[in-house]
């Protein structure tokens, strides 16, 4: 029987070589993701997801294209200038660099994941042994930290983390905007104000409910049609507003494949894309979904409710302009218990029956 041992070393420089090491310039951003156990238990299946980019930092012909992107939205001068205006719009005008092959460590063990896509995103699914990540119980709330693989002489290491969950349980799939954060989705100039040009603010008493529900053992989901270029300042307003960590669900979206106001878009469809593989991951676990009514959230997860019978603990929505359409709702949730769910003005008002 011929031996193969030679071909190793050479497999070695080959898979080296295949590996894209980041430019000095280049940036790796690691989302949050979950690992979901196989039906038999022997695996995890663990999803990856992060961005490479440049930032194009300093450059005359983004500094162009902010100005630019503000005109369009008919921001005023002042407002052009404004420090946090400029910074969020440059998120939207970064160089999303494909074909980067990326290493990454899990549990002292390295992957090497797919090459990234056009739009520099890289989404990949890892297949690790069960054994492995269950003597990892020591981890706060069955998070795992993930770091990738210096390669070359690129010596920089990004982080990121992803949460194990379980097959039982309860789940919180919360949309964000005007559900956490005062978003105004329905003015376009409010909007555009809250979301380039001021501070995110939190729906007042809503992070608290959430910690509660966090402290019974709820893992959280945060959806939105924001696309994923909005992610660090969302992550940043959930760890400063203290709302339980959780997984994003956010929206693909770069200038070169849609005009200026596909960022504004009806967000539904973006909605069903990020529930329903959560539903199909976890076929035992019950959820908590909350919304809000200046979308089409009460059609939405009426829908996933009569999709999903058996699976849906409550359905809260936040009613934001206050008009308490009941006509609206009594169809939205037609056939389900009325017990099932509950239009809130005040987050207090968000009690789950025991």
């Amino acid at each position: 029987m011929k031996s193969y041992l030679f071909l190793v070393p050479l497999l070695s420089v080959l898979i080296s070589a295949s590996a894209s090491t980041l430019k000095d310039d280049e940036e790796l951003i690691i989302f949050p993701t979950y690992g979901h156990l196989t039906p038999d238990h022997k695996f995890w299946l663990i999803s990856i997801h992060g961005i490479v980019y440049e930032p194009e930092k300093g450059s005359r012909l983004r500094d162009g294209l902010v100005t630019f992107f503000g005109k369009h939205v008919h921001l005023n001068k002042d407002e052009l200038h404004n420090p946090l205006f400029r910074e969020r719009a440059r998120l939207f005008l970064i160089d999303n660099e494909r074909g980067k092959r990326i290493s990454v460590a899990l549990l002292e063990r390295t992957y090497n994941l797919k090459r990234t896509r056009p739009n520099g995103h890289i989404e990949d699914t890892l297949l690790v042994p069960s054994k492995i990540l269950l003597s990892s119980q020591s981890q706060s709330e069955n998070w795992i930290p993930i770091e990738s693989i210096p390669l070359g002489q690129d010596n920089r290491i990004f982080y990121g983390k992803l949460q194990l969950i379980g097959e039982e349980g309860i789940s919180v799939i919360s949309d964000i905007d005007d559900t956490i954060k005062i978003t105004e989705v329905t003015d376009r100039e409010a909007m555009i104000h809250n979301t380039f040009l001021k501070e995110f603010q939190p729906v007042p008493g809503i992070s608290k409910v959430y910690r509660s529900w966090q402290k019974d053992g709820a893992v959280f989901h945060y959806l939105s049609a924001s696309p994923w270029q909005l992610f660090s300042p969302l992550s940043k307003f959930i760890e400063k507003e203290d709302f339980p960590p959780g997984i994003f669900h956010l929206k693909h979206f770069r200038w070169k494949d849609s005009s200026l106001f596909a960022l504004f878009e009806s967000p539904e469809k973006y909605k069903r894309e990020g529930i329903e593989p959560i539903f199909r991951d976890f076929p035992k676990r019950r959820f908590i979904l909350v919304g809000d009514s200046s979308e089409k959230d009460p059609e939405i997860y009426g829908e996933i409710a009569r999709e999903h019978p058996g699976q849906i603990e409550h359905i809260f929505i936040r009613d934001v302009d206050g008009k308490g359409d009941g006509i609206r709702y009594k169809k939205a949730f037609e056939s389900l218990p009325s017990t099932l769910w509950k239009v809130f003005r005040d987050p207090s008002e968000m009690i789950l029956s025991k």
